[in-house]
């Protein structure tokens, strides 16, 4: 991940582009291109990922009251093909494609939350559970089904789980008497938490994506230094 400024920015209709990566929709399938190089160990991350949607959503789902926050699933359900170039980083399977857009910046309205996406027989679950730093909590339950259709689901109990490797709180939604589980690492850091857990849901085993993010640490002085560190910045890249 590198910080641009407008000048490493182009869109149009079907593309968006940030320096020397784009993605754009071709068809029915949507492709990246990938041109960065990797930081804190400097090596050149480069190469192609396709996403093929089993179905497209028109859904918005605001995550606060006054639509500051909003989360859009634009295809819940996915096939995926990733060519990296290197050993290990080319493979086929199932994903997906979402975004988070905001007015105001997360830490100022969330304390903490955590996320998850998890396949069914017959589409995927996701899950929001958050707090507000007014008190209050967030929690939906959605169910998407391969065509892109949406409907709101009852959920399992929230249960949590081993925290990660750097103590972050992490919590999922699973069936009682069952317990949620790390199977596979993806992104550990002082504040979040990305890791694949498995859960049960309405007696189904899954293995979906989970994500852990504590705001009250994000936004702590001594880790925005750590930040500036890891994330390289180009703000003067032009095309």
């Amino acid at each position: 991940m590198t910080d641009r400024g407008r000048t490493a920015l182009r869109q149009t209709e079907d593309s968006f582009t940030v320096g020397p990566s784009h993605l754009s929709w071709e068809g029915d399938r949507l492709v990246i291109e990938v041109n960065e190089i990797s930081n804190p160990v400097i090596s050149r991350v480069k190469g192609r990922i396709v996403l093929h949607p089993t179905g497209l959503t028109g859904v918005e789902l605001p995550l606060t009251p006054d639509g500051a926050h909003v989360w859009r699933p634009f295809a819940p359900s996915a096939e995926i093909e990733v060519d990296l170039g290197q050993d290990g980083w080319k493979w086929r399977g199932h994903g997906y494609f979402d975004a988070n857009f905001g007015t105001r910046a997360l830490e100022a309205d969330f304390s903490h939350w955590c996320w998850g996406r998890f396949p069914l027989p017959d589409g995927a679950a996701c899950f929001y559970d958050a707090q507000f730093r007014d008190g209050s909590a967030l929690d939906f339950a959605v169910k998407f089904g391969h065509d892109g259709s949406v409907q709101q689901m009852e959920p399992p109990p929230v249960t949590r789980f081993a925290r990660s490797i750097w103590g972050v709180r992490r919590e999922t939604r699973c069936d009682p008497g069952d317990t949620p589980k790390q199977v596979q690492f993806m992104l550990e850091a002082p504040f979040y938490s990305r890791a694949g857990v498995e859960t049960t849901i309405n007696g189904y085993r899954s293995r979906g994506v989970h994500e852990a993010l504590d705001l009250d640490r994000f936004r702590g002085p001594w880790l925005m230094p750590m930040l500036a560190v890891r994330v390289p910045r180009r703000p003067g890249w032009r095309f």
